[in-house]
């Protein structure tokens, strides 16, 4: 208790921007949604056994048993067998939404703003549970989507864009009110 009245006080302090919970207890969820409810970013750490509703209270959230013990995290499926990766129902329609959510009136979705949509549906997506590093790599195995990388001349920094390929198009933006 007295660890949440601390996290309180330093919420009510104004000086910060974001917590991080290091916990597998769900006496913490409530605090993970307080915090997130005033407009604070909540990190997550906890064992496989954290609950789901503390693991969803969170922004973010990463196993640490995956960060402690290679061994103990989940055996990535083949980086290179797209048909898997398509019979994961779950992670395509996680990713078509995120990129139809993200998408311009021409279909093309930021692979940032895919990344937030990701996460906010579920905190625990880790594209290195699948056996790739990066989001984009994952987007590029699976083969259901249209990835361009454009690279500006200023700085060579590139933005990586990602739109369905079966349709060329994502959903028109909802208006949020």
């Amino acid at each position: 208790t007295a660890m949440i009245i601390d996290a309180m006080d330093i919420l009510y302090s104004g000086n910060v921007d974001g917590f991080c919970l290091v916990s597998s207890d769900s006496d913490f969820t409530r605090l993970a949604s307080r915090l997130r409810e005033s407009g604070v970013v909540v990190y997550g750490f906890g064992e496989r056994k954290t609950p789901n509703a503390f693991v969803s209270a969170c922004d973010k959230f990463t196993f640490v048993d995956i960060l402690t013990d290679p061994s103990a995290a989940p055996k990535p499926q083949s980086a290179t067998s797209a048909e898997k990766l398509k019979q994961d129902t779950g992670l395509v329609n996680l990713l078509r939404s995120a990129v139809e959510d993200s998408a311009d009136e021409g279909g093309w979705a930021n692979l940032g703003e895919v990344g937030k949509q990701i996460s906010s549906q579920k905190p625990d997506f880790d594209s290195r549970h699948y056996g790739f590093a990066k989001l984009s790599s994952l987007l590029d195995a699976i083969n259901l989507f249209e990835v361009r990388r454009e690279t500006s001349s200023e700085g060579g920094h590139t933005s990586v864009f990602v739109r369905n390929a079966k349709t060329g198009r994502g959903k028109k933006k909802r208006r949020r009110s």
